[in-house]
C-alpha cells in the first residue's frame, strides 16, 4: 500500500479510512424483528420511489466518520463527501480511502484533496469495506420499517441516524474495526 501513497505522503501518519454510499427511501429496507412464534407480524412497507444517497465514511481507528446526504449518487457529489472526509482527517496526516469500483469513485472528473489517496477494492468484494456494515446497523436499528412523507423527511432521517452512530465512538469503532486494516 506504501507504493500508492504520492510522495507528499512520505513521513506523515497514515489514517485508513473506508467509504461507500447507501440509497435510503420510500421503497424501504425490511428486516428481521422478534415475534410470536406462528405470528407474522404487520409491516410497514411503502411502494413510492423518492430517495436520498447517504455518503459515509469512517476511520476506525480514530472512531469517527463523516457523511453528506445528498439527491445523486454521482461524480460532484462524490467531490463534495472527498472535501468532507479531506476535512476530517487528522492535521498533519494522510489518508487512504478504500472505496469500492462504483462508476463515480473511478471517474476523471474526481479530484481528491492533497491529504486523500483512493484505493478501490477487487470488484465482488463488498464484505472488505466495514462500511456496508454501517449501513446494516443503520437500516436495522434506524430506517428500516419506516414510511417517510416527502424527500426531507428521508434526508432527516439519514441525518439523524448518522448523528445517532458517531455519537457513541466505541460503538462505531466496533461496527468497523478491522484488524488487517491497521498498519503494523
Amino acid at each position: 500500500m506504501t507504493a500508492a501513497l504520492p510522495a507528499a505522503a512520505h513521513g506523515k501518519p497514515i489514517e485508513i479510512w473506508f467509504q461507500d454510499e447507501a440509497r435510503i427511501g420510500q421503497k424501504g429496507t425490511l428486516t428481521r424483528l422478534w415475534a410470536r412464534i406462528g405470528s407474522r407480524p404487520r409491516a410497514p412497507r411503502d411502494s413510492r420511489y423518492e430517495w436520498a444517497y447517504l455518503f459515509g465514511a469512517v476511520c476506525p481507528e480514530r472512531a469517527t466518520g463523516v457523511a453528506l446526504v445528498m439527491p445523486y449518487a454521482n461524480s460532484e457529489a462524490m467531490n463534495l463527501h472527498l472535501l468532507e472526509i479531506g476535512r476530517a482527517v487528522a492535521p498533519g496526516a494522510h489518508a487512504v480511502l478504500v472505496l469500492d469500483g462504483a462508476g463515480w469513485h473511478t471517474s476523471q472528473a474526481l479530484t481528491p484533496p492533497d491529504n486523500i489517496t483512493p484505493l478501490c477494492l477487487p470488484p465482488y468484494s463488498p464484505e472488505l469495506n466495514p462500511v456496508e456494515n454501517v449501513w446494516e446497523y443503520l437500516r436495522k436499528n434506524n430506517l428500516a420499517l419506516r414510511v417517510y412523507d416527502n424527500y426531507d423527511a428521508i434526508v432527516d432521517a439519514c441525518c439523524a441516524a448518522w448523528t445517532d452512530l458517531i455519537a457513541v465512538p466505541a460503538r462505531l469503532a466496533s461496527i468497523t474495526h478491522r484488524a488487517w486494516a491497521y498498519l503494523s
